[in-house]
This record gives structure tokens, sequence and C-alpha cells, in this order.
């Protein structure tokens, strides 16, 4: 006879769900007391956009006989990266086709740097330490070798990954998104593992690391995403409701500037909730990785909370 006490229950899934919303309250609350992880993002971003811009103006600014202001200019520009055929397809040129390579690999590249200085002051900010952005881009600096061979083997598999996709018929493509599925969940303790463990330069290290703290953790992992993705749903359809009364009053009242005004408060509530979310989540993320990695309990999280992250097997 089977043991009820291991199979699944309605309780058992509510009771999952609670500790999603106890971990994503407790994430917020790593958020209060640590305003700048909301910045950190934010700076990370401007960083980047500078960055792609120096990358991106010689392209822009090549000499082309034509101003850059002209619209000449830019189908010179095109012309030198895309052939295009008298049907009216484009295919990439040779020059074209490396310069979307170092693009491709160098936005990756500038990702996984920032998220490896981010994920440093998020561990730091669960281990009790001030969140520093000048330490964190500092600590990244440390670690360019690890970011630049992961950056080239992540980025390896997604081209490969997505050829698959674009080459195979249905069911191949198909196989090949589930193969990018696993790929994505195996990698989610990636850049943890680069900040904890960045002494090696191996991928594959970096790899069978973080799935195996996966392994550890994957149900109240992947149960937690869910959670805060379920509730974004509830809040959106909350949303929604709310601007379907604001369209119902406005009309009622020939006053449409109410339902202006809601829309312009709602989209401003969906990005902050959106950029909590996100913050929150690699939060969430970081502390699992404490405690699968090290056994460590950050706080607010707690013992009972943190021990249904396990799943371990009986033998």
């Amino acid at each position: 006879m089977n043991d009820m006490t291991n199979s699944p229950s309605p309780m058992n899934q509510m009771g999952k769900f609670r500790r999603s919303w106890l971990l994503f309250k407790s994430s917020v609350s790593v958020m209060v007391r640590h305003k700048r992880l909301l910045v950190f993002p934010i700076v990370t971003a401007v960083l980047t956009a500078v960055i792609a811009l120096f990358f991106l103006a010689p392209m822009v600014l090549l000499p082309t006989g034509y101003s850059f202001t002209q619209a000449g200019h830019w189908n010179a520009l095109s012309h030198s990266l895309f052939r295009h055929s008298p049907g009216g397809a484009a295919t990439v040129t040779g020059a074209g086709a490396i310069y979307l390579v170092f693009l491709y690999f160098g936005s990756m590249f500038l990702a996984t740097f920032f998220n490896v200085a981010f994920y440093n002051e998020i561990l730091a900010a669960l281990s009790g330490q001030p969140v520093s952005i000048r330490r964190g881009l500092s600590f990244a600096g440390t670690k360019l070798m690890p970011i630049l061979v992961w950056t080239l083997f992540a980025g390896l598999v997604g081209l490969i990954i997505k050829a698959l996709e674009e080459r195979l018929n249905f069911l191949g493509r198909i196989i090949a998104r589930l193969v990018g599925l696993a790929w994505s969940i195996a990698a989610i303790f990636a850049i943890p593992v680069i900040v904890r463990e960045g002494h090696t330069t191996n991928p594959l290290h970096i790899l069978r690391s973080s799935a195996s703290k996966l392994k550890r953790t994957w149900g109240e992992a992947l149960i937690g995403y869910v959670g805060l993705t379920f509730g974004n749903f509830l809040v959106g359809i909350g949303s929604v409701l709310l601007l379907g009364g604001a369209a119902v009053v406005s009309i009622a009242l020939e006053n449409y500037w109410i339902i202006a005004f809601t829309g312009l408060v709602w989209l401003l509530g969906m990005i902050v909730l959106a950029y909590v979310t996100s913050v929150a989540s690699q939060i969430y993320k970081g502390a699992l990785y404490l405690y699968a990695s090290e056994g460590v309990i950050a706080e607010p999280y707690n013992k009972e909370m943190l021990d249904q992250a396990w799943k371990t097997k009986r033998d």
C-alpha cells in the first residue's frame, strides 16, 4: 500500500504557495532594509546603455559619403551588413555576421558581468552586510575570466538551440525548445556559483554546480517562481477590473480624464510591480543558493521556511 504521506494533496500544494508568499515577503523585507538593491539594476542598465553606445558608435559613424542624419547613410550601412536580393530577401554579409556575433556575445558578457556584480551584493545583503554598488562592480572585475568563459559557453549553447529550432521540423522544434528550457533551468544558479566558486574557469563545472544546487531545492525554487508569477497574474486581473470600472465611470460621467489618469497610474503601477518582483526573485534565488550550498539561513528567512525547499532522495 502506498504511503499516503508521500502523495501530493491540495493542502500540500496550498502550503507550498503559502511558503512561496512568505518567501516573497521576506525578499521584499530585504529590499526595504537594503534599498540600494533596487537602485543597482537601474545603474547597471544605464552603464550597459553607455557601453553599448560606445561599441555601436564606430558602425553608426562609419564614413559613407553621407551625413549620419541623411537616409543615404543608413542605407549604406544596411547594405554593408545585409545583402539584398532582387526578390526582397536579405542575407547577412560576412562583415555583418561578424558584427552581429560580436554584439551578441558582447551583450551577453555585459549582462553576465553586471549580474555577477548584483549577486555579489545580494549575497552580501543576505549575510547582513551593507550593499555597495562600487564594491559589486569591483568584485565582478576580479571574475573576468570565469565571466568570459561562461559567456562564450552559454552563448554557444544558445546559438545551437536557436539553430536547431529554425532548421528542424515541427516535432524537432518542440524538442529543441524543451532542451532550451532544461538548459535554462539547469543554469539557474550559474551566476551565484560564479560569485562563490569563481576560482574555476570550467563552464561545465559551473553548470554542474548549478544543477546540483537545483536538485536540492528544485521543488521550492520552481513553486516560488510560479507563486510570484501567479501573484502577478492576480494583480493583473484586479488591475484590469479596476480599469474596466474606471472606463464605466468615465463614460457615465462623460469625463474621460478619469480613464486617462487611471490608465497612467495602472501602467506605472505594473512597471513598478514587475521591477520589484524581478528584484525579489533574485533575492529569493540568492537565499536558496546560500542554504543549498553553504547551509546558511539568511535573515529574515528561517530554517522552517527553507527546510521545505529540500527534496532529498531516500535509499
